[in-house]
């Protein structure tokens, strides 16, 4: 699934429950950072081999996968909001990455 069939089947899922009206450019930037805050109490406190063994729990992955999930829907329907592309937004960042960081050999 790419970035915009993801957008038109969240917007679809917003608009059939009427949510649109709360889903403000601010309203989904705060939702997304406190959905982000909820993926980080995953971490806290836990060493990587610790998060690394957690995962290996089918209900603490599903746990975390929801978290990520979560925060990626409120950024795509941000993106929808404010008209960015996340596609092209994503393919920018990427070649902007490689000038800025280049392979060192």
């Amino acid at each position: 699934m790419d970035f915009k069939e993801l957008e038109k089947r969240l917007v679809a899922f917003r608009d059939a429950r009427g949510w649109g009206r709360y889903h403000t450019p601010k309203n989904l930037a705060i939702s997304a950072a406190v959905e982000l805050g909820e993926l980080l109490e995953h971490f806290q406190w836990e060493s990587d081999e610790e998060i690394l063994e957690a995962v290996k729990d089918p209900a603490k992955r599903e746990a975390i996968a929801d978290e990520i999930a979560d925060v990626i829907i409120y950024l795509t329907l941000l993106a929808h909001e404010l008209g960015i592309d996340l596609d092209e937004a994503v393919e920018r960042k990427i070649e902007k990455n490689g000038r800025k960081y280049p392979i060192r050999i």
